[in-house]
């Protein structure tokens, strides 16, 4: 089969298309053939390596444990191992490839029940086309993860920071979907594509601090690692929550132990898990017309290294996707 393999770290021009066995599904497994998949964050941090400790995961001096990045993937069910019983062949799916990745491939093999480390898989939205359904498996379930922790209730005051990527546009909108008043930040250009999507009130962070408007919030949930860190804490509510998506740096891990420790306000990090059920619900908001997917641009599976710097440069809305 098709896929693109890294066999070095380094810039985008690492990605090579080349053939590789096709997988064989084992017990509990099914054989997908991939339609669409995308490219996030955290495919290219993998592939330079950026944070550097991903290399104590994939090979201190070249890839050895993933070789085909990709972190969420649409398809066909081509074949199902023995013991599936929640798919057949001819299903149309959507799902993650957990930490192993895995989606620059015409197949890949997943689990029918998922982990956070093989992924989970579902049926696939009907009101979704591939590419379309492929930019769920991470970004909404980011956003949906974290908001969760966040307790997240109806009539709270949420502020997104980042709110046109591709967590950052989900989480406007489920956020929407829990009956919270929502304020997205983002950049100029992207002003009009978040307030189309449910955002209350925008902020461009270009001409304004958000924390200088005087206004305090029941969560600030930052999708990009970017918000100041002191002053986000000071907007929030007696109570709050400061979500922090993806990143874990060792500074922001102290300081928020320390906030959560000495007052009442919480900071939660890390990463999201990948839960099928939590597929399962997203498929319902989605197909009850409550969520969108929002897709930047669109590449062939050819063009992923291109891709990969249009993505790298963080100006992307939303999400972009790849046609396998």
């Amino acid at each position: 089969m098709k896929a693109v393999v890294y066999e070095k770290y380094g810039s985008p021009d690492v990605l090579q298309l080349r053939d590789i066995p096709k997988p064989v599904p084992k017990t509990g497994e099914v054989l997908i053939k991939v339609h669409a998949t995308t490219v996030t964050a955290g495919d290219y941090r993998m592939r330079k390596p950026d944070p550097a400790a991903a290399r104590f995961y994939n090979g201190l001096f070249q890839p050895k444990k993933i070789k085909v990045l990709g972190f969420e993937i649409a398809g066909t069910v081509e074949e199902v191992g023995s013991n599936v019983t929640r798919f057949k062949v001819g299903d149309v799916v959507f799902g993650s490839c957990g930490i192993n990745f895995g989606g620059y491939a015409e197949y890949k093999c997943l689990p029918e029940h998922g982990s956070d480390e093989a992924g989970c898989v579902a049926i696939k939205p009907r009101n979704m086309s591939y590419e379309e359904a492929a930019t769920v498996p991470i970004g909404a379930m980011t956003a949906l993860h974290f908001l969760r922790e966040g307790h997240i209730q109806k009539g709270q005051k949420v502020l997104i920071y980042g709110a046109s990527g591709s967590v950052g546009t989900y989480a406007v909108q489920i956020a929407k979907r829990y009956g919270a008043e929502v304020t997205g930040v983002c950049s100029t250009a992207n002003l009009e594509m978040v307030r189309s999507i449910g955002a209350d009130t925008v902020v461009d962070y270009t001409y304004e601090d958000f924390t200088r408007r005087g206004e305090t919030y029941e969560i600030i949930f930052d999708t990009v690692g970017k918000s100041p860190f002191g002053r986000s804490l000071k907007a929030l509510k007696a109570g709050g929550f400061y979500l922090n998506a993806f990143h874990i740096a060792p500074a922001r891990i102290l300081r928020g132990m320390w906030a959560s420790r000495t007052s009442s306000k919480k900071v939660i990090g890390a990463t999201a898990n990948s839960k099928a059920d939590d597929l399962d619900l997203l498929r319902e908001w989605i197909e009850a017309g409550q969520i969108k997917a929002v897709i930047d641009r669109v590449y062939s599976l050819a063009e992923v290294a291109e891709a990969h710097r249009y993505v790298e440069k963080g100006h992307k809305k939303g999400n972009v996707a790849i046609i396998v």
